[in-house]
């Protein structure tokens, strides 16, 4: 795994090509023993109550695990193929690997379905927040009336448990018969924040909801709208996906249009990009979405509304450059942050891209810390 910068806080990339079963034993063996150390956590997080409102076993949370795989393998089968090699290489189940990508999807999928076997659901509990580790990202768009240069742009942080910033890496793709890409991800995930060569740009928010089910989880949406070639595309990705939890999705392409898309697995609304930049933190700001969402921690509820607030102050402005927008991750007062108990939450490391120059530049850990680095599209 190529290791780019120059300070402490490197960002490795991770150059994978071919068929999807290539890229996923690739994948799998260079992230080997890191991958079996993060899904192990992830699987025993899944059945604690603390992240779902149940508590589940090992056996019960892999046995949910299994049932969403189908629903992967007939949203994407090249992809679902990728993680079936990534689980062969690194001596895991294509379950457990599916758990380690989609999950924030995935723990909306144990609280409204459970231990319970198909066709039942369980019931949902009655009170089960979302823990605040989970709700932490500043997202934004900006359109190419309020750049300097006319070009619309896309930037984010990436906020978790603060020990997941040793996880962090960028995926370099070359997949054979679909668009090259390069993606802002974790070890063992196909995809979290990302750019295809024609332009087509995702970024993410968690959102908690009380909808979910057995279905697909966000990072196959992130790697299925980075095989498209417009916003059209990208956008049925969405909107034909039968999806297992909640998450904001912020797409643009090269030709400046965008759009935020709250998507739950009942309800998907799309805010088209028009003249100021659209922020988005860790809560729903349309009525319909609104009334789906689970209970929240009150300080994760607090610290949302400031970083949208914040966000949408810092960029309410004209001649915004992409150092603008780096900068605007770097931001003290809410958007960029140290983790420190109780809920050792920090910023884990930051992404701006500009896709109609093919610009992608990422960060791990701190953006106040750490450069940003260009990382070009394969070759």
């Amino acid at each position: 795994m190529e290791t780019t910068g120059t300070q402490a806080m490197t960002l490795p990339v991770l150059d994978v090509a071919g068929k999807p079963e290539e890229m996923g034993a690739e994948h799998g063996r260079v992230a080997r023993e890191q991958l079996r150390a993060f899904a192990d956590e992830r699987v025993r997080l899944a059945g604690t109550a603390a992240w779902t409102g149940r508590e589940l076993d090992r056996d019960q949370v892999l046995a949910l695990g299994e049932r969403c795989l189908d629903a992967h393998r007939a949203y994407a089968p090249d992809l679902a193929a990728e993680i079936d090699a990534m689980a062969e290489a690194a001596g895991l189940t294509p379950a457990e690997v599916l758990i380690v990508n989609g999950f924030t999807d995935f723990v909306d999928t144990v609280y409204a379905v459970g231990g319970a076997s198909p066709p039942e659901a369980a019931a949902p509990p009655a009170a089960a927040p979302m823990p605040e580790e989970a709700m932490d990202c500043t997202a934004f768009l900006v359109p190419g009336a309020r750049s300097a240069d006319g070009h619309a742009m896309l930037g984010q942080t990436w906020d978790m448990h603060e020990t997941a910033t040793e996880h962090v890496i960028v995926l370099r793709g070359a997949p054979e018969g679909a668009p090259a890409f390069v993606a802002f991800t974790t070890v063992g995930c196909v995809g979290m924040i990302g750019m295809n060569e024609h332009g087509v740009c995702v970024g993410i928010n968690n959102l908690s909801a009380g909808d979910g089910d057995v279905g697909v989880t966000w990072p196959f949406v992130v790697r299925k709208a980075l095989q498209q070639r417009d916003l059209d595309g990208a956008l049925r990705c969405l909107t034909e996906a039968r999806l297992a939890g909640a998450h904001n999705y912020l797409l643009l392409d090269r030709h400046g249009r965008g759009a935020n898309v709250e998507a739950t697995t009942t309800r998907t609304v799309v805010t088209p990009l028009a003249g100021d930049a659209l922020v988005h933190t860790n809560h729903c700001l349309v009525g319909q979405t609104i009334a789906l969402e689970r209970p929240r921690d009150a300080a994760g509820v607090v610290s949302s509304a400031r970083r949208l607030a914040r966000g949408v102050a810092l960029l309410d402005r004209t001649g915004l450059t992409p150092e603008d927008l780096q900068e605007v991750t770097r931001d003290g007062e809410a958007i960029c942050y140290r983790g420190a108990p109780p809920r050792h939450v920090a910023t884990c490391g930051a992404v701006v891209m500009r896709p109609a120059t093919g610009d992608f530049w990422a960060v791990r850990g701190l953006p106040s810390q750490s450069p940003y680095t260009r990382v070009p599209l394969p070759a």
